[in-house]
């Protein structure tokens, strides 16, 4: 038997960073984001974000990447807020997204951080937090893609 954890602060933004999640539906979309998740065999630590940007801490199964697990998000989410008239000016998801790991020492700390966006983001823009986020993790950043849909 293999003994695995990993966690993952996984953000990713509407398209075009629209402010497209209602507040007062942001609920019901962490809790579709958690289905999704359950069903993949992940654990949701915390959900929470902003009207244009949503952060996951979660940890994922050894069989399922990173990759499938976003696009298997975003696609649920997507289809389901197009669906339902608590997000009428959806558009969809924007192309790129982070995902950055931590340790289990850590998880305290993110959960915390993604519990506080909203005052966070008084003082800081999406596009502010997340060059933070990739600089923090060595991440270039190539500006011609940078937030482009």
């Amino acid at each position: 038997m293999s003994y695995i954890q990993t966690y993952y602060h996984i953000v990713f933004r509407t398209y075009q960073s629209e402010q497209t999640i209602t507040l007062d539906h942001e609920r019901e979309l962490y809790a579709v984001i958690m289905e999704q998740t359950n069903n993949l065999g992940g654990k949701v630590f915390r959900i929470g974000g902003m009207p244009d940007h949503v952060h996951i801490f979660v940890s994922l199964p050894s069989t399922l990447s990173i990759a499938q697990y976003v696009q298997s998000v975003k696609t649920f989410t997507s289809k389901w807020m197009k669906a339902t008239p608590m997000f009428p000016n959806f558009r969809g998801w924007g192309h790129e997204y982070g995902a950055f790991t931590y340790s289990v020492r850590d998880k305290e700390t993110i959960v915390n951080y993604i519990r506080n966006q909203k005052e966070h983001h008084q003082r800081v823009s999406f596009a502010d937090e997340y060059r933070a986020l990739l600089r923090e993790w060595g991440v270039e950043i190539k500006e011609e893609y940078f937030l482009k849909d």
